[in-house]
């Protein structure tokens, strides 16, 4: 209903996970002009044979295109793959050239892992009580902000302390947690360090990834 009300021409394109997915779904964006970079399963059929056939070889650091579209759940897509740094298969079905699909993807990825330090693995806003709409909205906005105030530090820290890099390739802690942990002891334990702490989280901030022209002030 939501993608109904709003205009088509004012939609890049739609980035999902493999929870978003069918025949249905895939047309309905199509009619709505609403371009599609849609991560699929290994078992999805792709023209005649499953994506694991058609992706079977492709090795991680190394991006496959089909050298034509297939039909993906009834449509005609582009399809890209590679492989995770585990291993897993990544299969995306597109409307957009291989390169912009990854650099999308990508930027889905990295709000996907701000999800998951909202909650279990973070803050743990799944445990709340609360069900009345306007506490909730405060509850999420003071998180976002400590969850700001934990990159913001995490990203300061590692230019100093870098974060111990771990036999797959990644890092032993992300940039968050590292923020977090320095900030609970500065809290907790060392409070002559808070000051220092505080001058770090009142500076100009320029996000991972972001351009150094477009900075953000927290």
């Amino acid at each position: 209903k939501l993608l109904r009300a709003l205009p088509a021409k004012r939609w890049l394109g739609l980035v999902a996970d493999r929870e978003f997915i069918g025949a249905e779904w895939f047309r309905f964006l199509r009619r709505h002009g609403i371009r599609r970079a849609i991560r699929i399963r290994q078992t999805d059929m792709l023209d005649d044979m499953n994506g694991k056939e058609w992706f079977e070889h492709v090795q991680h650091g190394h991006f496959h295109e089909t050298s034509e579209k297939v039909f993906v759940f009834g449509e005609l897509m582009r399809v890209v793959a590679t492989r995770s740094p585990t291993g897993d298969l990544v299969i995306i079905a597109t409307d957009f050239s291989a390169r912009k699909t990854w650099k999308l993807y990508k930027q889905r990825w990295s709000i996907e892992c701000t999800f998951s330090s909202f909650k279990k693995r973070g803050f743990d806003l799944e445990r709340t009580g609360m069900t009345e709409r306007s506490r909730l909205q405060r509850l999420f906005g003071l998180v976002t902000l400590a969850w700001m105030f934990c990159l913001r530090l995490g990203v300061w820290l590692s230019q100093t302390w870098p974060i111990p890099v771990l036999k797959h390739g990644r890092r032993a802690v992300s940039l968050v947690r590292h923020g977090a942990q320095h900030l609970v002891d500065a809290l907790r334990w060392k409070p002559e360090q808070f000051m220092a702490v505080l001058e770090v989280l009142i500076q100009a901030f320029c996000p991972p990834g972001a351009a150094e022209s477009e900075v953000v002030t927290y």
